[in-house]
Parts: C-alpha cells; structure tokens; sequence
C-alpha cells in the first residue's frame, strides 16, 4: 500500500507540473510592432536590417506589417504582393532617381492597441535619390512616421496613435489565433526579434522537459514496484 501511495502522489505532482507549464504557454507574451520585408518575385522575405540601413535598388519592393508577433518565424507577412510593376505603373523612369514599390499593411483589427482601427492596406511608389535608403523611401510616400529612443520604428502615417513595440500577453494577442512563444525578444529597430537564432522559440526549456521526464519516470517505476510487491 505503501507503494500505491508514493506512487500516486508523484503522478499527482507530475500532473500539476504539466498544467503549470500548460499555464505558462497559453500566458506566454509577444509584441507589438512594425515588422520590415523585402519583397521579389518568390515572395516576402523578413529583412535582416532595418529600414534605415537598407539602400534598395532601383525596381525593388519593400514591404510594412503591424502586427504582433514574438520572432521573425512568427511575424505576419504584408497582404499585398510585392509587384513593382503593378505598383509603380503610374511612376515613370526619371535620370538621377530611383523608384521603391512600398506595401503597407497595418494589419487586423485583431493586432490593433485597444481604442484604434487600422487603416486599410495600401501601396505606393516612392520616387527618391539614389543612394536613398528604405526608411527615406517610405518616409517619401507615408508621412508623419512616428519613432522610439532606440530607433524602432512606432507608426507609419500616424498609425498606431500610440505605444512601440510593447508587450502583449498570450492571452491578449490577435494575429490571426497565433501563440506567442515565451521566448519572445523585444524587436529592435530592424524589426527583428534581438537574438532570433531560425529556432522557433517556442514552449518550455529543455531543463523543464528533463524535470517532467525524471518524475514521469519516478511514477512509472513505482507503481510497477507497488504491482509486483501486491503480486
């Protein structure tokens, strides 16, 4: 009997360690921000600058998402195609400039702070120097920008009224029904996530996993001791 018991009580410990976990995920945390993109003919890639460093080529998309998300694998993709040729039809070619196709995307009413509606998407083709760089270009066409002491772009044509980058809790976040991980960095003025690796970030650590193994194992052992002895 003595058996049962311990054996019991560890699988009562296992099953409150699994809901805590279970807990910390569904609470886990994301931001809210402008995420940078660059666009060509295979799609929208996340950059790996941010838009005050990258001097696009003449003929180049560049793309703006609000949204929240916790990494550059969990960022929202603009909405709209990044289709140079569609975008600055009504642009023509003019000696000593460059034009920048420019999709911005404010997102969902879902990802939107409390009290505001984003605008709808839009395009535009910003004619600009050509040593100019992304954040001129969008600057160009999307007036007034809005940015944080440490560079992170906060609003695009006035939207989002306020806040930058802050942080949105599990259970808060739109973004399409998506999970934040609880692993999340606060974006950088790239908009990237500070420290993303390409892993996903997601769930509990590896020391926690090893934790719940090591009880599940304690569980199963003495049961099958409390067994044999009854046997």
């Amino acid at each position: 009997m003595r058996g049962a018991g311990r054996a019991t009580a560890l699988l009562v410990v296992l099953g409150a360690v699994l809901a805590v976990l279970g807990t910390g995920t569904a609470q886990a945390a994301g931001y809210r921000y402008w995420s940078f993109w660059e666009g060509s003919g295979k799609g929208w890639a996340y950059a790996t600058q941010g838009p005050s460093l990258v001097r696009p080529d003449d003929g180049s998309v560049q793309g703006f998402r609000f949204a929240v998300s916790a990494d550059s694998q969990d960022a929202a993709k603009p909405r709209r195609s990044p289709d140079f040729a569609k975008i600055c039809a009504d642009t023509p070619a003019e000696d000593g400039t460059k034009r920048v196709a420019l999709v911005i995307d404010p997102g969902t009413p879902a990802d939107a702070p409390d009290g505001e509606t984003p605008p709808a998407p839009r395009t535009a083709c910003a004619r600009v120097a050509p040593d100019a760089s992304s954040a001129e270009a969008l600057a160009a066409v999307a007036k007034p920008l809005r940015y944080g002491s440490d560079a992170l772009l906060c609003a695009i044509s006035g939207y989002p009224a306020s806040g930058c980058g802050e942080q949105v809790s599990g259970n808060e976040e739109g973004n399409g029904g998506r999970t934040a991980t609880a692993e999340a960095s606060a974006p950088t003025s790239a908009g990237v996530a500070a420290g993303d690796s390409g892993s996903d970030g997601g769930g509990p650590s590896a020391g926690v996993l090893a934790g719940v193994g090591a009880v599940l194992l304690l569980g199963i052992a003495a049961v099958a001791q409390a067994r044999r002895r009854r046997g």
